[in-house]
């Protein structure tokens, strides 16, 4: 999936004349049974099956980096930079080269699940007792479940 087949923020009318509706389209993802959802704006591919190089005295969340036709990517582990454990990666496993500020860096994600457009205005702010460094908002899933969002800026910041 390239980023040319993802496209980016659209306002759409709403029906009879309420208010546009702002919606951004995320890239779903799981790590460590929760869903994580990541702005298609910073998503350049996703890969499987890539050669990581590992990089001496790097934090154990530092995989290590890639050669991806000639550019250097550093990888991290989204669930071990979460303060998870680590686990054996399954063919499902998988990394989501991402582009934030022209920093190029590619995160290994357990299984990626589905592009879709989400409602800006849904998104709520993660409870203060729950707060996560990484986490920017959540927003309530159709099937129950909570989708958090991954926040890019702090991502590249603190890696």
């Amino acid at each position: 999936m390239s980023a040319d087949t993802l496209e980016n923020t659209t306002v759409q009318e709403g029906l009879e004349g309420d208010a546009p509706v702002s919606t951004e389209r995320f890239l779903t993802f799981s790590s460590n049974g929760l869903n994580i959802g990541v702005s298609t704006n910073y998503v350049i591919e996703i890969i499987t099956n890539h050669s990581i190089t590992m990089l001496p005295l790097a934090p154990d969340y530092v995989k290590g980096i890639i050669n991806l036709r000639g550019q250097i990517i550093p990888i991290i582990d989204i669930r071990l930079r979460m303060g998870k454990p680590s686990i054996d990666y399954t063919s499902s496993t998988c990394i989501i080269v991402l582009n934030i500020n022209s920093v190029q860096i590619g995160i290994i994600v357990d299984a990626v699940q589905q592009v879709m457009d989400i409602d800006q205005s849904q998104i709520s702010p993660v409870p203060v007792e729950n707060q996560q460094e990484l986490i920017s908002g959540m927003v309530s899933s159709g099937d129950r479940s909570v989708i958090l969002f991954l926040d890019c800026e702090q991502l590249v910041q603190t890696y």
